[in-house]
């Protein structure tokens, strides 16, 4: 830019940080959006011959136990692409809360593959909430097991199918 008699560095001041502040934010943004996949599967996990889904039986409990809700990929939707958003939902019931600390996420393959660890960031008193998780084409079966803080268990197998 050109100084002129009217203009001084100091008036352009303002206006260059602006732009520069624009940018930046700009910038901030796109990366935000473009977060990189999270490997939730890899394909040598989902190589392995499937496993046996466990069963959750309580008979006659006096109080309701806590629930796992599949939210994404909607259940009975269909296969979906990878990377997907994949989103469980716990509830807990009685004045009682989830104990983040009790949910365990077990990948149903020949043999199990305890996922708790790799989750374990993802996971809340609320659920389990990963974007753009990355899996390769198959079915892929989970077991979820959780306590909420009265001491109750619960669980249930949760399931997606990956088209290429």
């Amino acid at each position: 830019m050109k100084l002129t008699e009217k203009s001084s560095p100091l008036s352009v001041m303002p206006r260059r940080q602006a732009l520069c502040g624009a940018a930046a934010s700009i910038v901030l943004f796109a990366t935000a959006r473009a977060a990189t996949p999270f490997q939730l599967v890899t394909a040598a996990e989902a190589a392995l011959p499937p496993g046996k889904i466990p069963t959750f039986e309580i008979r006659g409990s006096p109080t309701r136990l806590p629930r796992v809700m599949m939210v994404s990929p909607p259940p009975g939707r269909g296969a979906v692409y990878s990377p997907l958003d994949f989103k469980l939902m716990f509830r807990a019931f009685g004045g009682a809360a989830i104990d983040p600390g009790s949910v365990i996420v077990t990948y149903i393959k020949k043999p199990d593959i305890d996922m708790t660890a790799r989750i374990k960031p993802f996971i809340t008193a609320s659920g389990i909430d990963i974007t753009q998780a990355e899996a390769p084409p198959g079915l892929h079966q989970f077991w979820v097991e959780l306590m909420d803080t009265a001491g109750r268990p619960g669980a249930r197998a949760v399931a997606f199918q990956v088209i290429p």
